[in-house]
């Protein structure tokens, strides 16, 4: 299984090195052939970057097949969320793109957008706890939480990046603190739970050490995937568990903005960049943590290139409107509690300082110039 995933990543990766903007099987499909009617996209916060470029590439995927788009943002507040969805049926949105804030919070409101015969469309995280969800367009979550974890061990001198043990890997042992997502985000259980799977047999013969003791992912959690939650915890388990002299060696983090809040905590502790800086984990190759990777303050990412999976939700959307079948890839693993929603995954790439520019420069992602390079 593990094989079979690095080599999709491998693929993808290659795929987006050669166009750039590699095929995903499921993009939006020859363009302008839409009826210029309205698709409502529902994204849930300005103030991580990476939703504002999502947003941006599934209402440029969908103008370019001829539909209009309400593209909004709830700025991570669910209530605001729901009248949005409400606004979007009530203007007579032909479908619905939804990446949700809280994926539990949303029943009622699909309910009426099936009532009003409206297609939707669960973008990046998993819509809970109702049958009004039609597709499902991701990445393969465990698989970003197995690179997490490979990445942390990679830095460790552990493995390579793709788990394979090295011949000289060092005995240890290391001290590892966790962080883990918002609880009300299904993501953030694949994220931990591909991550624990690789890091618990480490754990378990005493390579890692897991010195606050705080290895559940309600004890790891990071609410709405906040900096300064994430901060402030590591602040109290530095507080709590450090003050002896020992060393944090490694941090597991979700998502890079967690990164940002953790480097702050660190530096503010008093460590110092230099052959004691712990190595630390990320997500979303947001730009100011991938300067932080190539300054050292953060080891890696995991690249989800958001022009592809906006392509996907887009075509998903598309085929739906005109009576397709939406190519899905995956019909076993997003069970919703109500239902398993067919969906289609994309490959993550993991992203260390040597890859940064054939990952996000040569693919257009990034351009020299704004990673300082």
């Amino acid at each position: 299984m593990k094989f079979k995933k690095i080599l999709i990543a491998g693929v993808a990766a290659g795929a987006l090195a050669l166009s750039g903007c590699g095929a995903s099987g499921n993009t939006a499909g020859s363009g302008g052939e839409g009826d210029g009617g309205l698709i409502g996209v529902a994204m849930p916060t300005k103030s991580s970057e990476r939703w504002i470029q999502d947003g941006d590439a599934v209402k440029k995927a969908l103008e370019a097949e001829g539909y209009q788009v309400d593209l909004q943002y709830a700025e991570d507040d669910i209530p605001t969320q729901v009248s949005q969805i409400e606004n979007m049926i009530t203007k007579g949105a032909e479908a619905l793109i939804v990446a949700s804030i809280d994926g539990t919070t949303l029943t009622e409101a699909l309910q009426n957008a099936a009532d009003a015969e409206i297609p939707v469309i669960a973008y990046d995280r998993l819509i809970k706890g109702t049958e009004n969800v039609d597709y499902y367009a991701t990445f393969d979550n465990e698989l970003v939480g197995n690179q997490q974890a490979w990445s942390v061990l990679n830095g460790l001198g552990l493995t390579d990046l793709e788990g394979n043990p090295a011949a000289d890997a060092p005995e240890g042992p290391f001290n590892i603190e966790l962080f883990a997502g918002s609880l009300d985000d299904n993501n953030a259980f694949f994220f931990f739970n591909g991550a624990m799977d690789v890091l618990k047999p480490f754990v378990d013969d005493g390579t890692l050490v897991v010195k606050s003791g705080q290895t559940s992912i309600e004890q790891a959690a990071t609410l709405r995937w906040d900096g300064e939650t994430a901060q402030s915890r590591m602040e109290d388990i530095l507080t709590a568990n450090y003050s002896d002299g020992s060393q944090v060696d490694a941090v597991l983090s979700p998502y890079d903005g967690i990164s940002r809040g953790i480097i702050s905590a660190l530096a503010d502790a008093g460590y110092t960049q230099g052959e004691d800086w712990p190595i630390i984990s990320g997500q979303d190759a947001e730009v100011d943590s991938v300067k932080a990777i190539l300054s050292g303050e953060q080891y890696a990412t995991i690249f989800k290139d958001t022009r592809e999976l906006a392509k996907v939700a887009a075509g998903m959307a598309v085929s739906v409107l005109q009576d397709e079948q939406p190519e899905v890839n995956d019909e076993e693993t997003y069970d919703n509690d109500v239902k398993i929603v067919p969906s289609y995954l994309l490959a993550p790439v993991p992203v260390v300082k040597d890859n940064v520019e054939p990952a996000l420069v040569d693919t257009g992602y990034w351009t020299a110039d704004e990673l300082g390079l």
